[in-house]
């Protein structure tokens, strides 16, 4: 059997580390720990589980961390995670198979990423990345922020899921401008950004409300045309928030139909053309966007999935175009439709209390 090398770059991750490195230890050969600073216990979590923890000068460059972390590797396969992720019990015996399956003929692996999760735990906001490659490759990441590893070869689609999140859901930490502030740092010393960090700077400023010059970088992006399409259609949904957050309602539907131009459209883009027909009370035109949010494929999307804009959320919108429409049996269907998402969704249950009021005295 194949080993396999876990590399993790960490700084003060005491209130999660023990658990993430408690999901892998008995699935993994080696741990690799890159500490860039931590002042908290980190270190000596990490020492209960390896012995191999190595001290990085913080150089404003998660790929320089995390390139010095692959060094360090010495088995087969390499697998990177941060302190915060998690394998579940599920993805823990996937990972295991995976494992079992690997030959010297795979050069990488990817893995699905859940960030965002519903109250019931159920997975909002996913995408894909290569998460295992083999060592002889060398395999390399790019990037100051939103690093990435580019690879080549023979890559394969695991179903192996990766889980991230805080150890205890009451911690609520403060949106942090880490990232913010290495992207103005380069700004200062002129440096000329790739494509790929215009998008995740737009994306940062945006995350902090800074919407007018979001608007300005996110342009700048697309205007380039040499983004990775999934970056692309991303920045013009982005892009409508912006223009929605600052009132403009004529600019936020430029965005959302020039999404289209670089694929069918999405169902976020739907969901939110349809929201804004529903505003105005144009049920007829808004019916026809969450149905096309429904009936979109979305299984070639290799990037960003948001789960709700291709199930639930049309559903419940549809349930209140039907109904203003007078086409109560439909509303009734969409209603139920939504309720198998989510069966225990304040807004499901109580249209389902009023229909069966209105029913009854009808």
């Amino acid at each position: 059997m194949l080993k396999i090398s876990l590399c993790m770059i960490v700084k003060n991750e005491e209130e999660v580390l023990h658990r993430s490195l408690s999901s892998v230890k008995d699935l993994v050969d080696e741990i690799i720990i890159v500490d860039t600073g931590s002042t908290d216990k980190t270190k000596e979590i990490a020492s209960q589980f390896t012995e191999k923890i190595f001290d990085f000068e913080w150089v404003d460059d998660f790929s320089k961390a995390r390139n010095f972390a692959f060094s360090k590797a010495t088995m087969d396969f390499i697998f990177w995670m941060d302190a915060d992720d998690v394998l579940l019990e599920e993805d823990q015996v996937k990972f295991q198979q995976l494992k079992d399956s690997l030959t010297n003929e795979i050069d990488a692996v990817s893995m699905i990423y859940h960030i965002a999760f519903d109250e019931y735990d159920n997975p909002t906001f996913s995408f894909r990345r290569n998460r295992l490659v083999k060592r002889t490759r060398n395999f390399q990441w790019y990037g100051a922020v939103h690093e990435y590893l580019q690879v080549g070869g023979k890559i394969i689609s695991s179903n192996v899921a990766i889980t991230h999140g805080k150890k205890d859901k009451s911690i609520n930490l403060p949106q942090s401008d880490r990232n913010l502030k290495i992207y103005e740092k380069r700004l200062e010393k002129g440096e000329t950004f790739t494509p790929r960090d215009l998008f995740y700077y737009s994306n940062e400023l945006k995350d902090h409300k800074q919407y007018e010059k979001a608007i300005q970088y996110y342009n700048e992006f697309l205007e380039g045309d040499k983004g990775w399409v999934e970056d692309k259609i991303r920045a013009c949904i982005n892009l409508a928030e912006c223009y929605r957050s600052l009132g403009d309602t004529e600019k936020e539907v430029e965005v959302l139909i020039k999404s289209i131009m670089y694929d069918v459209p999405r169902p976020e883009v739907s969901c939110r053309m349809g929201d804004l027909y529903k505003e105005q009370k144009l049920y007829e035109k808004a019916i026809i966007w969450y149905h096309l949010a429904t009936d979109v494929s979305t299984d070639h999307i290799i990037g960003f999935k948001q789960e709700s804009y291709s199930t639930w959320y049309p559903y419940l919108q549809l349930c209140v175009c039907y109904w203003n429409l007078g086409e109560k049996e439909l509303a009734v269907e969409y209603n139920n439709r939504a309720k198998a998402y989510r069966p225990h969704d304040p807004s499901v249950l109580k249209n389902e209390e009023f229909f069966n009021t209105y029913f009854a005295n009808n």
